[in-house]
């Protein structure tokens, strides 16, 4: 048995969820979250008057009301899942210490390292629970883990895992959910349907990873599909990859599917085509029938359980849709336990 001095840690961090869905709760997390320059990546003093002085006063009621409705007796869906998923994952991998941490909110990341420090680990492998890259998630998370560590009297070492958007055992597993829900909605057409990202973020991201002789704005068209170089830094592009592995072991046909991005905030162009508004034309083309899978969430929160399973529900049967099925995240799924287990210790 390994001294507790010599153990690994294992640190699984999702993004983040206010205390509670009072107001003055959500306001406090949209400041932290919001007021990160990766994710309003504008000037700060923009950025400084576009929170304080617009969004803070009048968007933390109205996501309060949309927290409420998805809120549980055990407290917020995703502090939940990911609580649940870092103690499976501890039962898998008895010889490490397992905790999570959330980008924004509690338990934080600085806190939670201190706590590996008190146990004498001086190692973490931390996996931010992002499948496909962007800098407002992955790169933000990365940032202040780092921060962290270099700020601790004996700073821990730290190995950052990547985004595993084309990673089997995350494909595998969440085929392996969709199938039981597929087959109960036979017919219904498949909308993949992940976060949105401004395409600036992508734009600047993926230039960032090329030489300067290979760097030219995003297009945002067929490249994605054929990235090349793009692919390490390109949050479509790996989209793009994570729903070719879903459609392959799903045994999908072009026209059984559709890849939509959610979650859009502010006048600026994100990513296309945008989830609401494809929801709602898609009854007129044919489909009354529809099935959406959220391959950039793991955990289920807001944004799957309130704007998916409620909002755009709603939206596709007032447009004319007759069934539709929202299949959830991974969450603390068994098969997605041991995919996770396999992805820290290095398969």
């Amino acid at each position: 048995m390994a001294r507790t001095s010599d153990r690994t840690g294992i640190l699984i961090i999702n993004l983040g969820t206010p205390d509670s869905p009072s107001t003055h709760h959500v306001r406090r997390y949209l400041r932290e979250f919001l007021s990160d320059p990766r994710v309003i990546d504008i000037p700060g003093l923009l950025r400084f008057f576009l929170l304080n002085f617009i969004i803070l006063p009048l968007r933390p009621a109205r996501s309060a009301e949309a927290y409420r409705k998805i809120w549980t007796n055990e407290g917020s869906p995703l502090l939940i899942h990911t609580r649940d998923l870092s103690l499976a994952l501890a039962r898998h991998l008895p010889r490490v210490s397992v905790k999570f941490a959330m980008r924004y909110g509690s338990p934080s990341i600085p806190d939670v390292m201190k706590e590996f420090a008190k146990e004498g680990v001086r190692k973490i492998k931390v996996l931010p629970l992002y499948p496909q890259y962007a800098a407002a998630s992955t790169a933000s998370t990365s940032a202040r883990v780092y921060e962290c560590a270099a700020s601790m009297n004996d700073p821990l070492e730290v190995e950052m895992l990547g985004p595993f958007f084309d990673h089997d055992g995350f494909l595998d597993a969440t085929a392996h959910l969709a199938r039981p829900f597929l087959a109960s909605a036979k017919g219904a057409h498949v909308l993949f349907s992940y976060h949105g990202v401004p395409e600036r973020q992508i734009d600047r991201s993926v230039r960032s990873g090329l030489s300067h002789a290979d760097q030219e704005h995003c297009s945002f068209g067929d490249c994605c599909h054929s990235p090349g170089d793009r692919m390490a830094l390109c949050y479509r592009a790996q989209c793009f990859s994570t729903t070719k592995g879903l459609v392959s072991r799903l045994q999908l046909k072009q026209e059984d599917y559709s890849i939509g991005f959610q979650s859009r905030l502010g006048r600026t162009p994100w990513v296309r085509p945008y989830t609401d508004e494809l929801i709602q034309t898609l009854p007129a083309r044919g489909v009354k029938h529809l099935a959406v899978i959220c391959p950039s969430f793991v955990s289920d929160c807001l944004e799957t359980l309130e704007e998916i399973q409620i909002r755009a529900k709603e939206d596709f049967l007032r447009a004319g849709g007759e069934s539709f099925v929202y299949i959830p995240c991974l969450n603390s799924d068994e098969t997605w336990v041991k995919a996770v287990a396999r992805m820290v210790e290095g398969e």
